[in-house]
């Protein structure tokens, strides 16, 4: 059975993938996730808890990585640092791999910024470019729904806190769009649907468009 690792984005934490990881198991993935202080701690000790999971993990064969928003950047830099580690597939639901503007909009607002921990200059950065020899996925929301319309203006589809835009890059395997919110990837059916099909067979699902 395929082992996947999930990660929570920002002000989450491992209890919120619960549905998500639930699912994944049910289309017959070894589902685990990994819970971090998003806030407190820096990427690169979240990194270093990343590697130390991923060698822990129980199980043989590539453990295929499935981030939500900063989740999906942190996985990203893992394989850029520890490229000897046996990580398959990356799948990333939101996340800014060029940069936020929301989280550049909120850092600008003086003591506000605060609020983006130690992870603001990751998520105002990106992850760009791709470290080559991965296969890395992107689900983008496209449901309006979210703050990040308070501190920037998106320029095309976005899904209220992270801009289409935002999640493409050179060098992704294959990049899907989803009417969905940005936290509501994290438990919409079809999205959990889409990064099954994606995490065992590198490709999304384009033969229909289920429900979200």
């Amino acid at each position: 059975m395929s082992r996947v690792l999930l990660l929570h984005g920002l002000w989450l934490r491992g209890f919120t993938l619960a549905p998500l990881r639930a699912r994944l198991r049910a289309a017959s993935l070894q589902a685990h996730s990994l819970d971090y202080a998003s806030v407190l701690s820096s990427p690169r000790e979240q990194i270093v808890r990343l590697e130390r999971a991923i060698r822990a993990l129980p199980g043989d064969g590539p453990v295929h990585l499935l981030g939500h928003s900063l989740g999906g950047l942190l996985s990203i830099e893992c394989a850029r640092a520890y490229p000897e580690l046996p990580i398959g597939r990356i799948l990333c639901l939101g996340s800014p791999l060029t940069g936020s503007s929301t989280a550049a909009g909120v850092a600008a607002r003086g003591p506000l910024g605060r609020v983006l921990g130690k992870s603001v200059h990751l998520l105002r950065q990106g992850a760009l470019p791709l470290p080559e020899g991965f296969q890395i996925g992107m689900i983008a929301g496209t449901l309006q729904l979210g703050f990040g319309r308070w501190f920037t203006r998106f320029e095309g589809p976005h899904d209220g806190t992270v801009s289409v835009a935002e999640t493409r890059a050179e060098g992704l395997a294959d990049h899907l769009q989803l009417r969905v919110s940005h936290t509501g990837l994290i438990y919409s059916r079809e999205v959990a649907r889409q990064a099954a099909q994606f995490l065992l067979h590198g490709r999304f699902d384009r033969r229909s468009d289920g429900p979200s």
